[in-house]
């Protein structure tokens, strides 16, 4: 994050929790040059456990072409953290944002003392995003939790508390899909930039506007979290494989979607599931190639 602090940019951080994910996510910033950082929340401790893919993350980055860093993503117990920085991860975030201000500072205290016996660098939140980061977030899922946004002066008190080297800043994003159009406050990533004086992260990063990523960018973001949209690029693309149709039915007061494959009777051949991780792969490595152009400001 300083050499984007340095260049006036951002660095792409992705969730990557399974092997697709991360061989998409380097491919991409292989092909143009630029660093990475993949990540694990624990959150997806559901989908992959970190004892599997943290091994296959430090291999892989270790493989790679480009600076790649492997971060925890959301870990919400220092018990968590712990391991991870055990197995070898070079940066962790401790995200006690629902806790009090005093318990999240001491927790994090705790984080910061862990990461410095292994060289690793901290991240923590304070304010309150909504939704956690499964990815899971709908049209259809209900309002968005209240945010409440990052206030620059508890932001200088909790870095000078807790010694982190990144903040997470809460200024209008959301994790997930969004419900209606974010409304981002840029002043107040400016006033925590300027009070805290450490790197600002831009969580709920997916679905953002490339118009409103700079502007972020610009306001002091040299972090931003992505993986919803890339996620989704990947789903739809292999249902678009498919040749999936809806039609809109309803049956008993409720409205649903009766979905169909129509496929030519001749050309329906056996799909292998190696063609489906290909699909999805692809499509999540084109996505992520706009975002860290975007991120890069380029």
């Amino acid at each position: 994050m300083n050499l984007c602090e340095a260049k006036g940019c951002a660095v792409g951080s992705f969730n990557t929790p399974n092997l697709e994910s991360i061989m998409a996510v380097i491919g991409a910033a292989e092909e143009l040059n630029v660093p990475v950082i993949i990540q694990h929340a624990q959150v997806h401790e559901e989908i992959m456990p970190l004892a599997t893919i943290g091994p296959i993350m430090l291999e892989l980055a270790s493989q790679a072409k480009v600076p790649v860093a492997v971060h925890i993503d959301h870990g919400e117990t220092v018990e968590y953290i712990y391991r991870a920085l055990n197995l070898g991860f070079t940066s962790v975030m401790y995200d006690g944002s629902t806790l009090p201000f005093e318990e999240n500072a001491a927790n994090t205290r705790l984080v910061v003392s862990l990461a410095k016996r292994t060289g690793a660098s901290v991240e923590a939140e304070i304010g309150c995003m909504g939704r956690r980061e499964t990815g899971a977030g709908s049209a259809g899922a209900g309002n968005d939790p209240e945010k409440i946004y990052t206030d620059p002066g508890e932001a200088k008190r909790f870095v000078e508390l807790t010694g982190i080297d990144a903040l997470a800043c809460s200024f209008g994003t959301t994790h997930g899909v969004y419900i209606s159009k974010p409304k981002l406050d840029f002043s107040v990533v400016e006033k925590v930039r300027k009070n805290a004086g450490i790197p600002v992260v831009m969580h709920g990063g997916s679905g953002v506007s490339q118009e409103d990523f700079r502007t972020a960018i610009q306001k002091g973001v040299r972090k931003v979290n992505y993986y919803t949209y890339m996620a989704m690029a990947g789903g739809e693309t292999i249902v678009n494989q498919f040749r999936m149709g809806c039609i809109p039915v309803e049956k008993n007061g409720k409205k649903y979607k009766y979905c169909y494959s129509l496929m030519e009777s001749d050309k329906d051949v056996p799909v292998m599931y190696h063609d489906i991780v290909q699909w999805g792969t692809q499509a999540m490595k084109e996505n992520c190639k706009k975002a860290m152009e975007i991120f890069a400001m380029k």
